[in-house]
């Protein structure tokens, strides 16, 4: 994809159906004459009568606790340099995003037009009374240090610059253990440390913190080593700065322990690599070329312990990893500021994890078979759901012991289980799953490559790396519509109408032996191959392809039908169905049976649960199943109902290990509340149900399909269940995204299928 292409998706983007990427919701209701007298005149008085009484009880009656406010001038963006305040408000909207996603923290992005300190410092002050906390962001060295200082000093919140303190937090976490692998000792290290900016100075004090000696450390920037006498060194720099003469870096490096590179890519040879000290520790930085790249880096040593800031190498320094949490754990105990203690248990705290189990999600997101603690694994995944559960109480227990918390936690059983119920405002799952299709890209057909979507949702699978297409269509508009999108990629295209009867043949022959003797003759199969579908269905069968896609341009019905004639059921599968994986704000679900059997029997029931179980697992989630019905344990005597709690009964007696049960009405099964008060014997009381498995497709179809438009929750799906071949059907019309979703999809049941 070329650049103008890649410029034009960003645009619609962020234009795209409104414009930016955040926007306030209510959070009370508002329905009626009441609520909005409530919400505003008169009512809203009584609660701004006791804040005037108390100030303090303006958390208890407003947003103030839980919200942000994300503040740059736009002198320092990451990558564009001093752009200006309008040109950074993307970039602080998207640091909204991630607040949300990852801690359930609330943003307002403020973009500050001036460059003097004193006015900047003012206007946070003058707002600061609306906020929880302050994110400084992306302000330009030497003024981002006092513009902090002065607002640690001067406000009774937290306050932190992430651009400094963020990747000093992470990677001292990573040199925690990468001392501790390399059997070192942080008193006695040399390190060489390649830039000399806001970042790079935070990293070297936490470092210092660490136990590394000042004397230590030899600091480069642009124009080489920091001395003494150089003029032009701010305080912060001069502290670092040696009374030596110039040397090189490569000088510098021989006999080096530690190298932190903060600054430009490709500045570190394989020679000077090679002039460290056994077992170096390569912290390379730049992005998005390391300063060393990391391939070049162990294959020059089989010893280097090594980090990057990108996410397609082991050890990824991401900020990602810290401050949600960070601030979640300061809001959360009303912190006063974010000081050093906070900051070193985030460390920590980041460094323990790395130690521990990791959880199966993790290893799926990676495609291992499990992850542990080494060279290749020295600071926790951004995909680690206890990231929550572990940094936030660390940080907020060190805001207590360090008397800066004015909302002390007595609970923290019911903190942490506060924390985890955050973390269903984060869609991770699509995440998970295109990165782990991205570890083992397999070939996919698109069948319907001749629609633009279609060729779209194809054209990113490939740049993005999920899989290799394989575009069947008409040639020429295929064409012709790569040509539009500027799909320019050398892809495998197939008209199975046209130059391709030996394939056809081939196919058609295949398919015969196996219908046969099922009233289909050698000239009946001949005339399907020339259907996309089962031209499609015959590649993957005969090994041509590894998985296939379609449906965007058919019923479901007519697409399936070739499919389930074609291609095998899976071992020890008597059943085909279908699963709508649907990332709700509870987290993920399962819906099934959402696509294939019209009214199961209890038998069907039961094997659709245990399949569903099998793919939730798949995904590393523990399945925990309610098998839903319009009745709760035996209220009704109906047929319906009755096969519901028929497939329990043999769920329970043969498939002890799932956490399931039913029959039982929909929002018992989702409501905690309302189970454990009423129906305190189930096995899903106490358990958060994240499976629903419905009685018949109507009432499954129904419900994903509401909750997709009604709701706005994302679908991927349906899912097949049961084939023993990756495939799988597109619902009419559906989105880019969701092609997309589902091509991710039909690689990871590739890869299972691989392995089996």
């Amino acid at each position: 994809m070329d650049k103008n292409n890649k410029k034009s998706d960003a645009l619609f983007y962020h234009s795209h159906p409104q414009p930016g990427k955040i926007q306030v919701t209510p959070t009370k209701k508002y329905a009626t004459q009441r609520d909005l007298s409530l919400a505003y005149s008169p009512g809203v008085a009584e609660p701004c009568l006791e804040i005037a009484k108390d100030v303090n009880d303006v958390y208890k009656y407003t947003t103030k606790g839980n919200l942000v406010a994300v503040i740059s001038n736009g002198t320092a963006v990451l990558g564009l340099g001093d752009i200006g305040p309008e040109a950074s408000k993307p970039v602080m909207e998207g640091k909204g995003v991630l607040f949300k996603i990852f801690a359930g923290i609330d943003v307002f992005d403020i973009e500050v037009d001036t460059k003097n300190v004193e006015e900047f410092i003012q206007t946070v002050k003058n707002i600061a009374p609306t906020f929880g906390g302050i994110n400084l962001e992306d302000i330009k060295a030497p003024e981002s240090f006092e513009i902090e200082r002065r607002l640690v000093e001067e406000l009774n919140i937290p306050v932190m610059h992430d651009d400094q303190h963020g990747t000093a937090i992470i990677s001292s976490a990573a040199l925690l253990n990468a001392l501790e692998l390399a059997g070192k000792k942080a008193e006695d290290m040399k390190m060489v440390v390649s830039g000399a900016g806001s970042a790079a100075l935070a990293c070297a004090n936490m470092y210092v913190l660490l136990g590394i000696k000042l004397e230590n450390i030899l600091m480069f920037n642009s124009k080489g080593l920091l001395t003494k006498d150089n003029p032009s060194l701010s305080p912060l720099q001069l502290q670092y700065a040696k009374d030596m003469p110039q040397m090189s870096l490569a000088e510098a490096l021989v006999g080096a322990d530690i190298f932190l590179g903060l600054s430009s890519g490709d500045i570190m040879s394989p020679e000077m690599l090679l002039s460290m000290a056994d077992h170096p520790i390569v912290f390379a930085m730049a992005n998005p070329t390391p300063e060393i790249d990391y391939n070049l880096a162990i294959a020059t040593r089989k010893d280097v312990i090594m980090a990057t800031g990108r996410s397609d190498f082991p050890n990824q320094v991401n900020n990602v990893l810290g401050f949600p949490y960070i601030f979640r754990g300061a809001l959360d105990v009303r912190a006063t500021k974010i000081n050093e203690a906070m900051k070193m248990a985030a460390v920590r705290a980041l460094a323990a994890l790395a130690k521990e189990n990791v959880p199966e999600q993790v290893n799926i997101a990676y495609g291992v078979t499990k992850l542990t603690f080494g060279r290749d694994y020295i600071i926790p995944s951004p995909f680690d759901p206890r990231l929550i559960t572990v940094v936030a109480p660390a940080v907020a227990k060190a805001a207590m012991d360090s008397g800066v918390a004015l909302n002390p936690i007595t609970d923290w059983i019911e903190y942490e289980e506060m924390l985890l119920e955050r973390l269903g405002h984060d869609n991770k799952m699509v995440r998970l799953i295109t990165n782990r299709a991205k570890i083992d890209p397999k070939r996919i057909v698109f069948a319907e490559a001749d629609h633009l979507d279609v060729l779209k949702a194809a054209q990113i699978v490939h740049e993005e790396g999920i899989g290799y297409p394989i575009l069947l269509g008409d040639k020429e508009v295929i064409l012709e519509l790569k040509a539009e999108i500027g799909f320019d990629a050398d892809v495998v295209i197939i008209d199975p109408k046209v130059n391709e009867e030996e394939r056809r043949n081939r196919f058609a022959s295949a398919y015969w032996k196996t219908r046969q003797r099922r009233g289909i003759s050698f000239l009946d199969a001949q005339k399907l191959m020339r259907e996309r579908n089962y031209f499609a269905a015959m590649m993957v069968n005969e090994g041509e392809a590894d998985a296939l896609v379609s449906g965007h341009s058919r019923s479901y019905p007519s697409v399936v039908k070739p499919m389930l004639q074609l291609i095998d059921k899976a071992p020890n599968a008597s059943i085909v169905a279908t699963t709508n994986l649907m990332l709700t704000t509870r987290g993920p679900m399962f819906l099934s049976d959402t696509a294939i059997n019209i009214n199961p029997s209890a038998d069907d029931l039961a094997k659709i649960a245990v399949m569903t179980a099998k793919t939730a697992r798949m995904f590393g989630i523990e399945p925990v199943i309610a098998m839903v019905s319009f009745s709760n344990f035996g209220s009704s005597t109906n047929e319906s109902a009755a096969k519901v709690r028929e497939a329990v009964a043999y769920l329970h007696k043969n498939h002890p290990e799932l956490v399931v049960d039913g029959e039982i009405q929909a929002d018992f099964a989702l409501n905690q509340e309302m189970l454990e008060k009423k129906f305190p014997f189930s096995k899903l009381a106490g358990k958060k149900v994240n499976t629903l498995i419905f009685p018949n497709l109507e009432s499954a179809n129904i419900t994903y399909k509401l909750l997709k438009e009604l709701n706005s929750i994302e679908s991927i799906g349906p899912i097949m269940l049961g084939m023993g071949k990756p495939v799988h059907i597109f619902q009419l019309g559906a989105s880019v995204e969701e092609m997309v979703n589902m091509a991710a999809i039909a690689v990871i049941d590739a890869q299972e299928k691989q392995k089996k």
